[in-house]
């Protein structure tokens, strides 16, 4: 069989990634309404570097998982860390369900950063691999875009059902109905697409770096720019995962309205990607990631003094386009610096020091919350995510 590269060649392979990578979003959508009342409610935790202990411990698995799925995707198939991937997956809705303690929920989120590093980092990689360079943008934003459309319908979902029948068991019984779909779909209907590496391999201009971690991380100009961009975003984006449930409680919202407005930022974040993605194959690159930090920062800073549901409706929505704009440029542009047989093990070392930034930015804006307040906090985090921005304007060619 003749391997072609191409959205269009590939387009049902293509189709049923993005669908488990939906899946796979649904996973995080979860926890991200729920889980910090959670902690307050049913294990009453007053703390909140505490409440975040649980973010921490997903960045830190995630993180660790997205380098090592990078580093033996060729050796062990992209295919078979997938399946993997779910089925980790599969005990964590129960462990919150039957969870005792908050040990349990801190177990509960390791086994889903793993899973979500497996499962995630394979499915940007298959996609990668499939599209060849042209259409590499678009397909991180439809990649991007189920996932976190997922995430923010999920987040919606769950503050809904919570609201009305409680924090536990029933928002979370959709979880065991994604895991149970994503690793039927990956098992029985995925195909690796090593071959496709191979040919386009063939084909490559693009020189292989001497060495791929370091280069990735920060010695080269361009990749070490889009690296510590992805870092800081995660961390802003761990700081509104654990503390923007808190602030829109302290400022008198309701648990239902605290879903809404947190579904919106990923909701925004997902849709924009399917715009942001392609014009990310069409305009500069430098260009989409130095605006995206910078609306985040402002938008980040602006929570701090909002007060009705109508301003935190249009600062999580500015946050969700500031998001869209560089989520997808990352990924796409990650791969135009890296030959084809280099390119999922820099994903990996790219994808490892962005969800570090979940891990950073939780124990950050934890620490800083309890000595400070929340607000103190929030500033630091939007302060940060200005100076990333900066860095991109700065060092990017």
């Amino acid at each position: 069989m003749e391997v072609k590269l191409g959205l269009k060649e590939n387009w049902r392979q293509f189709t049923l990634l993005v669908i488990i990578n939906g899946f796979v979003g649904g996973m995080i959508g979860l926890e991200r309404s729920i889980l910090p009342q959670l902690a307050e409610a049913d294990f009453d935790m007053a703390a909140k570097s505490a409440i975040l202990s649980f973010i921490v411990v997903f960045g830190i698995s995630k993180a660790i998982t997205n380098y090592y799925t990078g580093a033996f995707a060729n050796k062990v198939g992209r295919k078979n860390l997938l399946v993997i991937g779910w089925l980790i997956g599969l005990p964590v809705p129960l462990i919150l369900i039957y969870a005792s303690n908050w040990n349990w929920v801190i177990a509960a989120n390791i086994l889903l950063g793993i899973n979500q590093g497996l499962t995630w980092s394979s499915t940007v990689v298959m996609k990668i691999d499939l599209v060849g360079d042209k259409n590499r943008g678009l397909a991180m934003g439809l990649n991007e875009s189920a996932g976190y459309l997922a995430v923010g319908i999920v987040a919606f979902l769950t503050g809904w059902i919570a609201s009305e029948y409680g924090l536990r068991p029933f928002p979370f019984y959709l979880g065991i109905g994604f895991a149970v779909a994503g690793l039927v779909l990956s098992y029985f209907l995925v195909k690796d697409t090593v071959h496709h590496v191979f040919k386009e391999t063939t084909v490559s201009q693009v020189q292989k770096l001497k060495n791929v971690f370091r280069e990735t991380t920060w010695t080269n100009p361009n990749l070490g720019s889009i690296t510590q961009a992805g870092l800081v975003n995660n961390l802003n984006d761990g700081m509104i995962w654990g503390l923007f449930p808190i602030l829109l409680v302290s400022k008198g919202f309701s648990l239902s309205e605290v879903g809404k407005v947190v579904a919106i930022y990923p909701i925004v974040w997902g849709l924009g990607q399917l715009l942001t993605g392609r014009l990310a194959d069409i305009w500069i690159k430098k260009s989409m990631l130095f605006w995206g930090m910078l609306i985040q920062g402002f938008a980040i800073i602006g929570m701090i003094f909002a007060n009705s549901f109508i301003e935190f409706t249009v600062l999580s929505a500015l946050l969700g386009i500031g998001t869209a704009v560089v989520y997808p440029t990352f990924l796409a542009a990650i791969a135009d610096y890296t030959h084809p047989e280099q390119r999922a093990n820099s994903i990996g070392v790219f994808r490892l020091w962005r969800d570090l930034g979940y891990a950073i930015g939780a124990i950050l804006t934890g620490i800083v919350a309890d000595s400070f307040g929340v607000s103190t906090s929030i500033a630091l985090i939007g302060l940060i995510t200005l100076i990333s921005s900066a860095v991109i304007k700065i060092r990017m060619d």
